[in-house]
């Protein structure tokens, strides 16, 4: 949710920001909304403030026994009573179409992010490569998985439709295993906190985090006002909803491995085999809560847990910082890691770390009160994968294959597989 008042401040650099965005101007149009708010507010508080000087007059009038007087006004003091509940509606109706404008635009990006209208114009990072040799080629992971019988979409596919997998034996244990690394990765060594939320959540929770309203049709409804999350992000993030929080407090880091559901899972035609884009998958989130002059060396932290996650697993990689067109709805500046898999002979993305600056902040009410100076002020709030578990199968398949089918299990995820450091490849 953007701030009016800084939009008025500063109308010229808003639409610059938006400029950058592939968007139209729009501060005027803001701005507009924002006065007929402000009219409609002076309007009831004009006639809340003519009846309670009506109520002096009239007993002054009864004091002097003018009851002409007194009946005169009480009639005014009846027609005003009868004009404020339009007033008061009014007012509601104003200040609910700026907020309904408001949440449909998008963050504005911070200066730093490079200009681009697609995932063209995204700049490398910085990569990492494996201390192994990188496989430029190979098996994809579905054709692996299904030589197995270990990876079975026809049998999905018979319980939900298309863009489901089923795991079995040992590639069940290994995502298993990654989730499980993951997590004790970033509660061990990185410092956030484990959390096990709700994965279903209702319309404020998810208008918080901006998946409501204007990507509603890419969610899951699961009735009674619940829907099924996304990402971890909306239930770890508004942990802070209408909250003031203290500036001793801050950063807070919450983990979750939970199930995330996408209704929309991806361009049509695009990743239709394997596990690249599912309805439902696993993933581990990093969420981060700020103050706001801390929340750039913030994000910077949370892409290198993130990054560690890949390092570990040895796997090549490389990031990505997403230009003005290819960011998300409520980021500011968005790292995106890709991980190398031979199968596609490409990259592929592994993880998204994002700092929201106070746009999530403004939409959930997630204050703090600093140590020094008056007030309270929104936080900064960041979101990234740590990672997702699914994709981090399919590359710890296509880069550890081996030329007879089978999979070798990174080191790191042995201890997680009791002790197993090969999946074997079908039998012969």
């Amino acid at each position: 949710m953007h701030d009016i008042r800084a939009i008025r401040e500063n109308p010229a650099a808003f639409d610059r920001d938006l400029e950058r965005r592939g968007l139209a101007p729009l501060s005027a149009e803001l701005i507009a909304l924002d006065d007929a708010r402000k009219a409609a507010i002076s309007a009831a508080q004009a006639n809340q403030e003519r009846r309670n000087a009506l109520a002096k007059e009239i007993g002054g009038a009864k004091k002097a026994k003018d009851e002409a007087r007194a009946t005169e006004l009480m009639a005014e003091v009846a027609r005003l009573k009868d004009e404020a509940p339009g007033l008061d509606a009014a007012q509601g109706e104003a200040g609910k179409v700026l907020d309904e404008r408001l949440a449909a635009i998008p963050n504005r990006p911070k200066d730093d992010v490079p200009e681009g209208a697609d995932e063209h114009g995204n700049v490398e990072y910085r990569r990492f490569d494996a201390s192994r040799e990188r496989l430029t080629a190979g098996r994809q992971h579905f054709e692996l998985g299904e030589a197995t019988g270990l990876m079975d979409f026809e049998a999905a596919a018979k319980l939900s439709g298309s863009r489901f997998v089923v795991l079995k034996g040992q590639l069940a244990r290994l995502e298993r295993a990654l989730g499980q690394f993951m997590l004790d990765l970033h509660t061990q060594e990185h410092g956030y906190m484990e959390v096990v939320p709700p994965v279903l959540v209702r319309d404020d929770a998810m208008f918080g985090t901006a998946q409501l309203p204007k990507f509603r049709d890419d969610q899951f409804a699961a009735g009674d006002g619940f829907w099924l999350i996304p990402t971890a992000e909306v239930p770890l993030t508004n942990l802070v909803r209408e909250s003031i929080l203290t500036e001793d407090e801050l950063p807070l880091r919450f983990t979750a491995l939970t199930p995330c559901f996408r209704a929309e899972a991806g361009a049509a035609g695009r990743d239709t085999r394997g596990m690249l884009r599912q309805h439902q998958f696993n993933k581990v989130e990093l969420v981060s809560i700020t103050a706001p002059e801390k929340s750039e060396e913030e994000h910077e932290r949370m892409l290198a847990c993130a990054e560690a996650v890949l390092k570990k697993l040895d796997l090549t990689y490389r990031v990505m910082t997403l230009c003005t067109g290819d960011m998300g709805f409520a980021s500011r500046k968005t790292y995106d890691i890709e991980v190398w898999v031979p199968g596609q002979e490409t990259y592929r993305e592994i993880s998204s770390c994002s700092v929201c600056g106070d746009f999530q902040a403004r939409r959930m009410n997630a204050r703090y009160r600093p140590k020094e100076g008056k007030g309270v002020h929104y936080v900064h709030t960041l979101n990234g994968s740590g990672v997702a578990v699914g994709r981090a199968l399919i590359a710890v398949m296509e880069n550890y294959q081996n030329p007879d089918g089978s999979v070798t299990i990174p080191s790191v995820l042995q201890p997680y597989m009791g002790g197993l450091n090969r999946i074997e490849g079908p039998a012969s």
